[in-house]
Formats: structure tokens, C-alpha cells, sequence
């Protein structure tokens, strides 16, 4: 059956989106680049329809949608039992979400959507709302609506609040009945669930709904992917995920909204996939009163002014409080407090295509059942940059172990099979990683890449004698460089090696395992000041590739006027 039997409500409603757009476009609303860059398409797809056939609006579906909400979901929590009454930017999204439809059969384009948006925009709210609307006013027969996160406490946080709008409102009580485990709706034989990521309980699921609040705490992509493959049989579902920024990188978040802003700027088409992005676009436009709403579209109305206004006035006296206020009431990218490098810092996404003669090296060989990594820095004569290359290591046992149980959320939660198959990372038959594959490496730099390598660095706990010997013997009895892992030996080229990658004089060729390792490292700092690389927070967040390339750095600082002789002379 097409949605064409479905009869659209009558009323002609009003054209939020086209408000919101025309605002946003205008300047009357401020907004940031990704919002602006997506109002000019849902724009021009109102005016000028023919141009994206066989998709059109309807006004009065979008509507119906709207009108629900607000007279029958009430407020779940503050003021128990208000109408719930959707901002002009909540309207306008979900006219987009639910008034863009096939013309001949009336299912809806839009079948995933992210939203980023700074905290205290009444994300849990919509959320509720959305599930509720799903169940209830979509026209579907036995919805199966899933909130779901990685633990069953943060999945309930929207469940609940469906529970509670339930009991504010007279009719949804007396349609809806609450089970022990779901809101059960005779009517279509539809109910709603929270679902945490305990995979054995996700086959067989037939979604029409699945509500995602805080993507970034989602640790576990394969919940994600799952509930997606599970809304295959549906014909028109949502997957609706509503997030603030978060501080673990190179996650399902990341790659959600880096895949978002590709679908934004036009260089990935999916034309199901719908993203509205909050956020600064500079990260000094915190200091500006007027910019805060870039990535709050509900201050002053949802969200406190003076509640962000104080947020803002604690960062500034409190360093360590600044990330997260810019992570998560303004959508920036940014590391804990006790990270030893920002986001931006450690975020070079510049790539390089440059044949260099001489390079010096490190490595991190301190465990030879775990990740291994080493790596190669170069420079020019007249060029302040430094240029890297790097290469890791990981026992097969490791993603064969991964493989044979169907586990997606690889160990460490970071993508080692796709970093395999980049050439990013290489995986060592067996259990352990022999040390002895970093020794091949610089070997192949220099035969296969004519890149010599005159010095390398090391941590003289973790190489023994043999593997010594068999390094001097390919590259000199002079290039094995001892680097100490202490503050004596790291901590001043630590600082000078921050400076230069705040500069953006380190280009890594954009490699995502080196960006990992940097956003990971964090500091133990003596009572003079002076500083570590250490892993503290977690176990799983890798450092080796930091400490490979400082390393390298202080190789690089105390032979330095040999390396540019030898440049120069090349």
C-alpha cells in the first residue's frame, strides 16, 4: 500500500521552514555556515520544486505533524503539564523532515537525520516528542520505536520523558498504555523502547523509529549500524540522532558528522540524509555575546542567556572548564582539560606529495602484544614545516578475535580492519607484534623510497641488544639515538613541539591514526613545571604514535645542524 491512500489533513498551516530559512538567509537570524549553506537548498527546493523532481512539499503532511505535538504531548519535566510549543527552528526542521515526500507515492525523502546542537535546546524533549509522533500520527502499522545508546540509563533518559509526557496528557493516557518495559499502543499494535547496545537482543527488529540522544556518547558504532539495517523492511522510517559535540574523537560521532557536513557542502549525495549543524564557525566567536546563537538555536527561549552567560564567564576564570563549555555549548571540536594538545592543534588536515632524501626517525616498541608504531619526520631547506610519516603495527590475533565474535566495535572502539586496509597500520601474523617489523620499515623507506634515515630515536627500556645491533647494522653505528621517558629529556622539546603544532608546522598527511594517538596523550607535570606524555584517563586511548614522533622531535632539535648539512648537501 502507497501512502497515496493516506488522505493529507486539510488547513493551509503556515510555511515555518520558509520563515526560518528567509531569517536565516536574511541575517535576521545569525546562524552558522553549515545552517546558511543548508537553508539556500530547502529554499530553493520550496521555490523551485520542478528542479528536484520527484521530491515535493507538502505543506499540510509537515503540518499534521506539528499540530500534533503541540496539542497533545505536554511538557515532560520543568513545567509539568504545559503545552509543548515548538520553537520557529524546531517547526522549520521538522517541516523539512517530515514535508518532503515522493510525488507518486507520498513516502518521505528524509530517513536520516542528524541535529547538532549546543546543550539545553530541549534535545531529550524533541526526541520524546519525535517517538511519540512516530507511534501514534505517522500511519504505520505496528511501529517498533527504539530509544538506544551505549548503557540503558542514557537510552531511558528519552524514554522516560515520553513516559512523563504520557501522564501529563489526558488523551495520550488514555490511548497509550505504559507496560513494564515499553508505551504500548493498541491501536496500531505499535509501541515504544529503550534499547541499550547489548547486541544479542538487536535481530529480528523491524524499526520504523530509532531516536538517538547524544550520539557522542554512543561508544559502540555496530548498535548504530544495526538499528539501521533493522528499518529496512519499513517504507517510510526515521532514524533521528540528536547530539552536542563530544571529547572522544575518531568515533561514530565523528564519523556521522563528518559524513553530515560532506551531504551539506554538496560532496555527498544522499538525498535521504538530512543534518542540521549548530555550531561556531571560529572558535574565538565564543567571546561574542551575538554568535552564541550559531549553536543554540533555542537561546532565549529554550536556553538561558544567563545561564551560558555564566558558563562562559567560568571558563574564562577557570582554563580547565573552557573545553567543555566550547564542546558542548558550542560544538567545537576540543580534548579534556588534561589532554596535552587542543583539538586544533593536533588537527592539521593539510597533506603533502614532497620526495625527501633524508628523514629522521622514531619509535614506541613498549609492549609487544599491543599497538606498535614508528615514524619518520623530514624538512626542507627554507621550509619551517615538518613533515611525517608514520607507520603501526597490531597482532592479527587481535582482529581475528573481533572477526570471529561479529564484534564491529573493535578493540579500543577506533576502526583497526578500515586503518588495515587504508595501508595506515599493518597487522603482524600471531599474537605479538616483533619489534623487528619497525626495522623493516625504515629499511623500506630507503630501499623502495630512496628516504634515508639518519638518526632514529628510541626508549632504551623496550629494544634489546640484538635488535640494536641489527638497527646499526642497516644504518650506522651512530644512528640509534637513546630518548629517555622522563621530564628531563621531554619536556622542553614537548613545548616546542606543541608551538610548532599549533603553528601547523607538522603536516601528517591528514592521517587519522596519528591525530587519534595526539588527541589521546595527556600530561604528568612535576612541581617545577615540567612535563610527560602519559596515558591517565583510559586504557584503550593509545599514545604510541606521540610518542614515535616526539621521539623523532628531540632527535630532531639535538642533531639538527647535522640534518640540515646533509639536506643541503643532498
Amino acid at each position: 500500500m502507497t501512502r497515496e491512500a493516506k488522505k493529507t489533513p486539510a488547513g493551509k498551516g503556515e510555511n515555518w521552514l520558509e520563515q526560518y530559512a528567509c531569517a536565516v538567509l536574511t541575517g535576521e537570524i545569525t546562524a552558522c555556515r553549515k545552517v546558511r549553506t543548508l537553508c539556500a537548498v530547502l529554499l530553493d527546493k520550496l521555490r523551485h520544486p520542478e528542479k528536484y523532481r520527484p521530491w515535493v512539499f507538502d505543506e499540510a503532511l509537515a503540518n499534521h505533524h506539528i499540530e500534533f505535538v503541540e496539542r497533545f504531548c505536554k511538557q515532560p519535566q520543568g513545567k509539568l503539564g504545559a503545552p509543548l510549543r515548538l520553537e520557529l527552528f524546531q517547526k522549520a526542521r521538522w517541516q523539512a523532515i517530515f514535508g518532503f515526500v515522493d510525488a507518486h507515492t507520498g513516502l518521505r525523502q528524509y530517513q536520516e537525520c542528524m541535529i547538532v546542537e549546543g546543550r539545553k535546546n530541549g534535545k531529550t524533549t524533541e526526541c520524546a516528542a519525535i517517538e511519540i509522533d512516530l507511534l501514534v500520527n505517522d500511519g504505520e502499522g505496528a511501529p517498533e520505536i527504539y530509544s538506544i545508546a551505549t548503557k540503558r540509563e542514557q537510552a531511558a533518559k528519552s524514554f522516560n520523558a515520553c513516559v512523563n509526557m504520557r501522564k501529563q496528557s489526558p488523551e495520550l493516557a488514555g490511548g497509550i498504555r505504559k507496560r513494564q518495559s515499553d508505551l504500548y499502543y493498541p491501536y496500531n499494535l505499535g509501541f515504544i523502547t529503550a534499547l541499550a547496545s547489548a547486541t544479542n537482543t538487536l535481530d529480528g527488529l523491524n524499526s520504523h523509529g530509532v531516536l538517538v540522544d547524544e550520539l557522542a556518547a554512543i561508544k559502540n558504532r555496530a548498535i548504530y549500524d544495526d538499528m539501521k539495517q533493522s528499518m529496512s523492511a519499513r517504507e517510510q522510517p526515521l532514524l533521528f540522532s540528536i547530539s552536542t559535540n563530544g571529547f572522544v574523537r575518531e568515533c561514530i560521532f565523528d564519523a556521522q558528522y563528518a559524513y553530515a557536513a560532506g551531504v551539506i557542502d554538496g560532496s555527498i549525495e544522499d538525498e535521504s540524509f538530512l543534518a542540521w549543524i549548530y555550531e561556531l564557525d571560529e572558535r574565538d566567536e565564543y567571546r561574542s555575546e551575538k554568535m552564541w546563537i550559531k549553536a543554540n538555536p533555542g537561546l532565549g527561549t529554550i536556553k538561558k542567556v544567563d545561564y551560558l552567560r555564566r558558563m562562559v564567564k567560568k571558563a574564562d576564570n577557570d582554563p580547565s572548564f573552557l573545553p567543555t563549555v566550547l564542546v558542548k555549548d558550542f560544538n567545537l571540536k576540543e580534548n579534556a582539560a588534561t589532554s596535552w594538545l587542543t583539538w586544533a592543534e593536533c588537527s592539521n588536515p593539510e597533506t603533502y606529495n614532497i620526495a625527501f632524501d633524508y628523514a629522521i626517525g622514531g619509535m614506541d616498541a613498549a609492549d609487544s602484544i599491543d599497538l606498535a608504531a614508528a615514524t619518520a619526520i623530514c624538512q626542507r631547506p627554507g621550509d619551517p614545516k615538518i613533515y611525517r610519516r608514520s607507520m603501526y603495527w597490531l597482532p592479527q590475533s587481535v582482529l581475528d578475535a573481533d572477526a570471529a565474535a561479529g564484534n564491529r566495535r573493535e578493540r579500543d572502539s577506533v576502526p583497526y580492519s578500515l586503518w588495515v586496509k587504508r595501508g595506515l597500520m599493518r597487522a603482524v601474523p600471531g599474537n605479538k607484534v616483533d619489534k623487528q617489523v619497525m626495522l623493516d620499515w625504515f629499511m623500506e623507506l630507503r630501499d623502495e623510497d630512496d628516504l634515508y634515515v639518519r638518526y632514529i630515536g628510541y626508549d632504551p627500556w623496550h629494544i634489546d641488544d640484538s635488535l640494536l645491533d641489527r638497527f646499526k647494522a642497516e644504518f650506522g653505528e651512530q644512528c640509534m639515538i637513546p630518548v629517555r621517558q622522563g621530564t628531563l629529556s621531554l619536556s622542553q622539546p614537548m613545548k616546542d613541539l606543541k608551538a610548532d603544532l599549533g603553528a601547523g608546522l607538522v603536516v601528517d598527511g591528514n592521517n587519522p591514526i596519528d591525530k587519534w594517538c595526539m588527541v589521546n596523550t595527556e600530561v604528568r607535570t612535576d612541581i617545577n613545571g615540567n612535563i610527560q606524555p602519559v596515558k591517565i584517563t583510559d586504557s584503550r586511548r593509545r599514545i604510541d604514535g606521540t610518542v614515535a614522533l616526539i621521539c623523532a622531535y628531540k632527535v630532531l632539535q639535538d642533531h639538527y645542524d647535522d640534518y640540515v648539512t646533509m639536506n643541503e648537501e643532498a
